[in-house]
Order: C-alpha cells, then sequence, then structure tokens
C-alpha cells in the first residue's frame, strides 16, 4: 500500500510539473484551427466520375454536407425508449438490448443444393447414391467445410459484447466520431434492394472489431467480417465467427486439380452468394494485417472480392454496391506492438490481456479520437460494364518504357492510353485471367478512394513536424493544417490551437520529452530509440496529400543533378529551362521505379494525365513556371 500511494504521488507531481509547463511554455495564444477552408468543410470520398458516373450523380446531394459528426460511442438517456434516474446508470445495458439483429440463419441445405456444390459431388461420389440424392458422407463433408467458413451468428452473444466494447472503446477513446452525412448515404444504398460489400483499409486489429459495432449502432445489422485465419488461434475463430466472422477454409489454397480444393472452393462460392441473396453486408480488408511484410493489397481481400465480382457476373444477384471505407486513428492501440503478426496468432486470453494492458497503460489522460470514413458506394455491375469496355488498347508500363530506356524513343510516348501495372500475386479462387485482372483493379481503385478519403489527424501533423520541421510548433502546425486542406484532404481535428497541440504532445509523450528553455518557451525534443521508427509511421499518413509534389521534386531533381559539376557546389546558377518532355520522361521512370502500393495510381487515369497533374502542383506551390519557348514546345523554368 505504501509502494502504491508513493506511484500515485509521484505521477500527480509529474502531472504538477508537466501542467506548469505547458502554462509556462505556451503562453495564451487562443487561435483556433478549422477543419475547412472557407464557409464549408469538404466533403470527400466521391466515387470515380469516370468509371461510375451514374452511381456519382445518386446517393449524393449537397445538403447531406451540412450534416455534423455523431459520437458513435457517446450513449446517454436520450438514445433509449426509457427516462429515469436508473435509466440513466444502466443507460450502456440497455442501448444494448435495444438493437436492432435481423435474423440471419446460415442455410447448410442451401448451400448443398447450390449449382456449383452439386456439380462437384458426381466427381465426389461415383456410383454413389440415386439421382437428385447427396451422399451422407458428401453431405458431412460439405458442412464441415461449412463450419470452417461461418456459423450463424449468435443475438445475446452480439448483445453482450456490444455492452462490453461500448465501455472498453470509452476508456480507450475520446470520440468515435462518424460523418452523418456519410451514414445518410449508406442508407439509401442499402434500402435500393442490393448488398452492401465495405471494402476497407487495415490500420489495426480492432478494425474487424469497431466497425462491425459502428454499423450495428446505426442499424445496418449484423456485419460479416472476412477475417485472416493467420491471425486469428481456434478458440477466437470460433467466437468470431458466432459474432458473425468469415473465415476461408484451408482446403481452398490447394491445387486446383485436388478434388478436396474443388469442392472447398465450391462451398466458398456457394456460402458468400447465399449470404449476398440475404442481403447481410460483408467487410473485406483490402490492406495486409499491421506489422505484414509484403505488398500492400491484401491476396485473401482480392480473394473475397472476386468471389462477390463472380456473383453478380453470374447472376446471382443483379448487382452489389460497394463502399471504401477507412479509419483512422490518433494512435492505434496495437501499434507499438510488431510481433502480434509473426508466428504466433493472436488467441482469445492474449487479446483479452492486450486490451487490460492498452486500458492500463492509456488512462484518461491519453485517450485518442477516431475517426470513421464511409465514402460514397457505387455499383459493382456498372463499374464492370464500364472497366472491361475500356481494355482494348492498354499498354504495360513496362511496354511503355522500354523504349525510353533503350533510347530508342525521343518523343513522348502515347501515354494517353490507359496503362495497367501487372504485380505477381498468387492466384485467386480459380478466376480467370481477365477476372483476376478486374479484382486487381478494382483493389487498387478502391485502396485510392479509402486513402483519399481518409482525414489526416493531429498525430501525423505533430510527427511531421518533429522530424522535419519542429523549430515553431504552434505556427508550423497551423501551416501544414492549411497545406493539407488546400489539396482537398480533411483533417480529423478542430480546436484552439494551444489545446490541439497540448493534447498532441501528451499523446506522443512517450516519445518525445518537454524541456523548459531561458525565454520561458517549450522546447519539444525527440527522444532515441525506437520512437522515431514510430513517429515516422505516423507521419507517412501525410504523405498521400504531398504525393504529386514529391514525385515532381524527385524528378526536376533528377534533371538538375546532370547539370551541376561534380567538384563544383551543388547550387543553382540563376533560372534553369527544363523542357516539358525531359520532365514527363523522368516522371515516368519514378512511376516504373516507385512501389506501386506507395502511389496506388487509379486505372482509369493514364500516365499523361498523372503526369499533368503533378506539374500542375509544382507550377501552384511555384517551384516551376511554365512558358512558351520559340519553337513553340512548352517548358518549365525552375527556380
Amino acid at each position: 500500500m505504501l509502494e502504491a500511494r508513493l506511484q500515485s504521488q509521484q505521477r500527480s507531481s509529474q502531472n504538477g510539473r508537466e501542467t506548469s509547463l505547458w502554462s509556462s511554455g505556451f503562453g495564451m495564444k487562443l487561435e483556433a484551427v478549422t477543419p475547412f477552408l472557407g464557409k464549408y468543410r469538404p466533403f470527400v470520398g466521391r466515387c470515380c466520375q469516370t468509371c461510375t458516373p451514374k452511381s456519382w450523380e445518386s446517393l449524393f446531394h449537397r445538403s447531406i454536407m451540412d450534416l455534423g459528426f455523431c459520437n458513435v460511442i457517446q450513449v446517454k438517456e436520450e438514445n433509449t425508449r426509457f427516462r429515469g434516474w436508473l435509466v440513466r446508470r444502466l443507460c450502456y445495458f440497455l442501448w444494448s438490448l435495444e438493437q436492432h439483429i435481423p435474423p440471419c440463419q446460415d442455410a447448410p441445405q442451401k448451400v448443398v443444393e447450390s449449382t456449383g456444390v452439386q456439380n462437384v459431388i458426381p466427381g465426389r461420389a461415383p456410383g454413389g447414391a440415386g439421382e437428385g440424392q447427396v451422399p451422407s458422407h458428401v453431405k458431412r463433408e460439405v458442412q464441415r467445410i461449412l463450419g470452417h467458413i461461418q456459423a450463424p451468428p449468435r443475438p445475446f452473444l452480439l448483445r453482450l459484447v456490444s455492452w462490453a466494447l461500448l465501455r472498453i472503446l470509452n476508456c480507450l477513446f475520446l470520440n468515435v466520431q462518424l460523418h452523418k452525412g456519410q451514414m445518410k448515404m449508406v442508407h439509401k444504398a442499402a434500402q435500393a434492394g442490393s448488398p452492401l460489400v465495405l471494402l476497407s483499409t487495415h490500420k489495426s486489429l480492432l478494425d474487424g472489431i469497431l466497425l462491425p459495432f459502428v454499423l450495428l449502432s446505426q442499424g445496418l445489422g449484423v456485419l460479416r467480417v472476412a477475417w485472416d485465419p493467420r491471425t486469428c488461434s481456434p478458440i477466437l475463430r470460433a467466437l468470431l465467427k458466432k459474432l458473425g466472422g468469415l473465415f476461408l477454409p484451408p482446403e481452398a489454397n490447394l491445387s486446383l486439380d485436388s478434388s478436396e480444393g474443388v469442392l472447398a472452393r465450391a462451398v466458398v462460392h456457394a456460402a458468400v452468394e447465399q449470404l449476398l441473396v440475404s442481403g447481410q453486408p460483408l467487410l473485406i480488408f483490402l490492406e495486409e494485417p499491421p506489422g505484414a511484410q509484403g505488398p500492400r493489397l491484401s491476396a485473401l481481400g482480392q480473394t473475397w472480392l472476386g468471389l462477390v465480382v463472380q456473383a453478380v457476373q453470374v447472376g446471382i444477384v443483379p448487382d452489389a454496391m460497394l463502399v471504401p471505407v477507412a479509419m483512422t486513428y490518433d494512435l492505434v492501440p496495437d501499434a507499438p506492438r510488431d510481433t502480434y503478426h509473426a508466428s504466433a496468432p493472436l488467441g482469445l486470453w492474449t487479446g483479452a490481456l492486450a486490451v487490460l494492458w492498452s486500458l492500463r497503460g492509456w488512462g484518461c489522460s491519453r485517450r485518442a479520437c477516431v475517426r470513421v470514413h464511409l465514402a460514397q458506394p457505387f455499383s459493382l455491375h456498372e463499374y464492370t460494364v464500364n472497366a472491361r469496355s475500356c481494355w482494348g488498347s492498354r499498354q504495360t508500363l513496362e511496354q511503355l518504357l522500354q523504349p525510353i530506356v533503350l533510347g530508342q524513343c525521343t518523343v513522348v510516348p502515347d501515354t494517353e492510353k490507359v496503362q495497367e501495372w501487372t504485380p505477381v500475386t498468387r492466384p485467386l479462387l480459380a478466376l480467370k485471367e481477365e477476372d483476376q485482372l478486374l479484382v486487381r483493379r478494382l483493389s487498387c481503385h478502391v485502396l485510392n478512394a479509402c486513402v483519399a478519403s481518409s482525414a489526416v489527424m493531429s498525430t501525423a501533423i505533430m510527427a511531421t513536424l518533429l522530424l522535419f520541421k519542429h523549430q515553431k510548433l504552434l505556427g508550423e502546425f497551423s501551416w501544414l493544417t492549411e497545406e493539407t486542406l488546400l489539396r482537398g484532404f480533411d483533417v480529423g481535428f478542430s480546436g484552439q490551437l494551444q489545446c490541439l497541440v497540448q493534447h498532441t504532445l501528451s499523446l506522443l509523450r512517450p516519445h518525445v520529452a518537454l524541456l523548459r528553455v531561458q525565454q520561458g518557451d517549450l522546447l519539444v525534443v525527440l527522444r532515441p530509440g525506437p520512437g522515431l521508427a514510430h513517429l515516422a509511421r505516423l507521419s507517412s499518413e501525410v504523405l498521400p496529400a504531398f504525393l504529386s509534389e514529391a514525385v515532381g521534386a524527385c524528378a526536376v531533381w533528377g534533371l538538375l543533378v546532370g547539370r551541376v559539376l561534380p567538384e563544383g557546389p551543388w547550387e543553382l546558377q540563376g533560372i534553369e529551362l527544363l523542357s516539358q518532355n525531359q520532365l514527363y520522361h523522368q516522371i515516368l521512370l519514378l512511376l516504373h521505379l516507385l512501389p506501386q502500393d506507395l502511389l496506388l495510381l487509379q486505372p482509369c487515369q493514364s500516365s499523361y494525365c498523372y503526369c499533368q497533374e503533378v506539374l500542375d502542383r509544382l507550377i501552384q506551390c511555384g517551384l516551376l513556371v511554365a512558358e512558351e519557348s520559340r519553337a513553340t514546345r512548352s517548358s518549365c523554368c525552375g527556380s
């Protein structure tokens, strides 16, 4: 008891010293940071007007931009049907009981009677049962495979977990914000009759639990989540399946000529078809789990998306509405742990201990904010038709750049044609090459929309300033926020500048040290060690907003390096004249060199359009000045 009392006294004295540092270090500046420029907040997440023009016009109205945010985890007496003193104490419990959970009974008999499974049965039981009958051992095998994939959701367990999550999330986070206008678009898409398929980024293992909770609280029913079986132990998989989780059976990865693999893939196809026919929403993660090595696009997520695409193409359902989703955190609770995705999967007790450790370590003073972003839904059928119609004249990026590398091309190649990058990934579930290309293009397109609609959080801006430009935190914080907003990206914070900086630095307290200088100012010093890598990961969230300028600056740098003498000083002698064709060539070479997971270019965007966009950004920021040369060729001057 004496040790606990001493620790509490030390903790309170440390908090008192930090409070005095804040009060004496930042003065009384009351400048406010607004999350928009002008009168309106930028509405991000519109679908592609080139690939889905009809969807771009529907489900969106100017009035939804005026709708504000709601805090999903803020449940009060008004959120229930009851009133009174006791209700205020039991509002979480009553709220979880009132959540509408529609019946979603999985039908094993319908899976057995599906066309795909029936076509496989003769090969599994030659000369077996009579015509039209399924042998008992084949039926048991189908049920066993179906048990690996899913289980009927348990309403009582769903309500119990929702009540527990509501308490845990209120301890972990200050708020979980959701834009009401985005939710209104998703509700309209659900009322149209087509099943919803949510395609999300993957920042944390908490995403697969938090997103179903958010959508259940908004009246969308039980969200079926496609989990990665490598990240969960068998006991945790059994629990997640009762909460609506889906898992691919291990037999689905067998070779195409394997009888077990053929039957497993047929059962998976039939299960997904029945899920879409019943209208249950499906969540697919297009990114690999955090900490995974390799490509950013998830092969497992593309597999699940390929099953949905095949179901629409065959005509099991006439259409499906795809919703890009993104989750952004001030701080991800499991971000410092890089070993949970390694060899050992996450177990039930391990996850419970991790939650308790997070609650103990974060406390009330380090609670972060979360933003859930729902982009504009679009029609899968419309995208498929428009995407296939423009594939006739595509070229790979390798074919485009080969004449330039070999010195056989002196003019800008025909970049108006649609370019296609062909990464090497593991084969999808028995898909044709054309369907695999369609799924890869669609995955890249949706992931680009998810990143573009993600808000930049205050910790990302602060980490960028601390790593690269941290002389004056207050002024530079406002400057970087305005630059982010000017590029069409949203930010996930607002309020008084001093309070924002104070809250952000308190979240980054394990990685920074606060020192008071003689003039009374506060000096922020980075702590050496693994905290620098953590700040670098946070600062990477700002990169998409400035990626075009970064590519253009590297292209200009590459052209100017050849004009400077090796032994001379690295300084420009006045104004340098750069040819537009040379800049195009240099940008194309960078597109070939940089990882495609970093660029995330839209497949419908030609290389010429991207090159022109990069030049426009460089001209807007003042690095280049466009001029017309005497030979009537466009050129740019670098200063």
